[in-house]
């Protein structure tokens, strides 16, 4: 198998996953503690540039993030075709209100 064959089955993996101990327990086979950080910190950053009540350097601070990281979450958050980022917010934003 390839590395860009692995991406596809890598996905189904994911998909694979049903519950919130099953998504942890393969996060920490497959990545390192730091890896496990810098996507939760990603995720932190897009959460708090969704509710736009903060400065990006307040955000840096408050993910302990860069500025460098906000920024590049803000613009795959507001610009990139991809809208991974906005699709699972809005999600979780619809599934809060049920």
């Amino acid at each position: 198998m390839t590395k860009a064959a692995a991406r596809p089955d890598l996905l189904d993996a994911l998909l694979a996953l049903e519950t919130r101990a099953e998504a942890k327990a393969f996060l920490e086979d497959l990545c390192t503690p730091a890896e496990i950080r810098a996507l939760s910190e990603r995720w932190l950053v897009a959460r708090l540039l969704d509710a736009g009540e903060m400065s990006y350097r307040e955000i840096a601070q408050a993910a302990e993030s860069s500025t460098a990281t906000v920024v590049r979450v803000a613009r795959f958050l507001k610009d990139m075709p991809y809208k991974g980022y906005r699709r699972v917010l809005d999600r979780l934003k619809a599934g809060a209100s049920r």
